[in-house]
């Protein structure tokens, strides 16, 4: 049934957010207009996407298609490339009416201006709490989530049969104890991955920015003094006892898992599609230092450029297509990732492999979204090598501290 393009779903939704984006679409809108009202369009939509969840995304440009008559233009682009393209090219009026991505991106894509607002309505009670935080940024929502993700310990079950120990040292004690080449591995790389560092470490320093008191990151950074000191030790010393390895690559950690060579390894839900078949477990991280360790927790979703012609159009295809349940629980098959809509996440409760990834998550810390995280990235991974490859710890983190706090004031 040809439905035009109103958001019949969106009860009460208004969408004064977006007329001050100054769009075409959102001109013919006033403050008191209801989506309901709007009227049907021969526009078209052009949406970015990556390789793997394409096909996820096809049943609900599908969808929008049979029920609005609108046309969506898919385009596949590399996950590496995405968000640059998409920064990019917004400003010069080129590029797409909606991204997807992760929501880190957030503070980036407000700052310059990218990215337009929108007014979820009575649609946001029907997501996760972490999932809206990860995409609102200074009180406002920018996007509609679609999965939250996080590390945990992988376990092959046949050849550690008991759950990951509560520390590392004792994960590294039963791994060993399995006589498997090694007792764990996780992947880092020669020019270091902070990401999957991150658990371990804030187990010694908490979060990576400090926090407000309602719980939000500040910019004033928060990995040095004898807490990132004491990391930096630690991470030296496993590196030296061979429990760390830069010679850990992503391909090389699954490969291990996958011959039975390692019994616990950290990783992503990204990675069952290689263990099809095997005997796995999914426990939370071990901490290496006095507090619980805490993953990082990203949302993905999907942004509405702030220079698109057909941002209502692009709302109703984000918020009643990629929001709604079946596409939800099309993209969970597609990545294992928990999905943002509670009804599609209930579904997968009982699956002890996704309930593995929502108890590690539980401790979890949102990946900072604000924009000076960008100076934290590389100065990050470059001086974990350096330490793994024998630089003395604390004065090569503390001087990666003075590197990123000016770095910082750049901006």
């Amino acid at each position: 049934m040809r439905r035009g393009i109103a958001l019949l779903a969106i009860t009460g939704m208004t969408i004064a957010g977006l007329t001050a984006c100054g769009s075409s679409e959102s001109e013919k809108a006033t403050d008191n207009t209801t989506a309901s009202e709007s009227q049907s369009s021969d526009a078209a939509l052009t949406v970015w996407v990556d390789d793997n969840r394409k096909p996820a995304f096809e049943i609900a440009a599908k969808k929008y298609e049979e029920e609005t008559g609108n046309k969506v233009e898919l385009v596949v682009k590399e996950n590496d490339q995405i968000r640059s393209e998409f920064a990019a090219q917004v400003p010069t009026g080129k590029g797409p009416d909606i991204t997807f991505g992760a929501h880190d991106w957030l503070g980036e894509f407000v700052t310059n201006g990218i990215v337009a607002p929108i007014e979820l309505g009575d649609k946001a009670s029907e997501f996760s709490d972490i999932a809206l935080q990860g995409f609102t940024y200074d009180g406002q929502t920018y996007g509609v989530p679609y999965a939250v993700e996080n590390l945990a310990i992988i376990r092959n079950a046949d050849l550690a049969k008991d759950p990951t120990p509560a520390t590392f040292d004792e994960m590294i004690a039963a791994g060993k104890a399995t006589g498997a080449p090694n007792p764990f591995m996780v992947q880092i790389g020669e020019k270091g991955d902070p990401f999957h560092m991150y658990p371990f470490e804030s187990s010694f320093s908490g979060p990576v920015f400090k926090t407000d008191a309602e719980g939000n990151y500040t910019p004033e950074l928060n990995l040095g003094g004898e807490k990132g000191e004491a990391f930096a030790k630690w991470l030296g010393e496993k590196a030296t006892a061979g429990e760390l390895s830069t010679a850990w690559t992503y391909d090389i950690v699954v490969e291990a898992f996958k011959k039975g060579e390692v019994p616990f390894i950290l990783g992503g839900p990204w990675m069952l599609g290689d263990f099809e078949g095997m005997n796995v477990a999914v426990d939370p991280v071990p901490a290496a230092g006095d507090m619980p360790a805490a993953p990082f927790v990203g949302v993905q979703g999907g942004f509405i450029s702030a220079k698109s012609e057909n941002q209502l159009l692009a709302t109703d295809f984000l918020v009643n297509y990629v929001g709604s349940e079946e596409v939800q629980d099309a993209l969970y098959e597609a990545g294992q990732r928990t999905p943002a809509l509670k009804a599609s996440a209930a579904k997968i409760e009982s699956d002890p492999v996704a309930a593995g990834f929502a108890k590690a998550g539980e401790a979890g810390l949102p990946m900072p979204a604000l924009p000076q995280m960008g100076a934290v990235w590389g100065f990050w991974g470059g001086t974990e090598t350096q330490i793994m490859g024998g630089s003395d710890p604390v004065e090569t983190w503390n001087k990666m501290i003075t590197d990123i706090e000016n770095e910082i004031a750049k901006k």
